[in-house]
């Protein structure tokens, strides 16, 4: 089970880490300004690498299938 948390009544409804308040948004932000993941995981301590890492696998997993199932071979 992917460790996210989406409720109207956490950070109004932005998903989360499960079991913080840690937007998921702020995992992809840092990485995205060239922070590593241990950046990340230093100053949002609530979260655990274990945890990043499942949410970085998922959503590349997920990028890997899109984009086979719209890659078309040579004509």
């Amino acid at each position: 089970m992917l460790p996210i948390t989406i409720s109207p009544n956490i950070q109004s409804g932005e998903p989360v880490f499960t079991n913080t308040r840690v937007p998921l948004k702020n995992l992809f932000d840092y990485t995205k300004a060239g922070h590593s993941l241990n950046d990340f995981i230093e100053d949002f301590p609530s979260v655990t690498k274990k945890n990043a890492i499942q949410v970085l696998e998922h959503f590349e997993n997920l990028l890997n299938f899109k984009s086979s199932q719209h890659v078309q071979g040579p004509a």
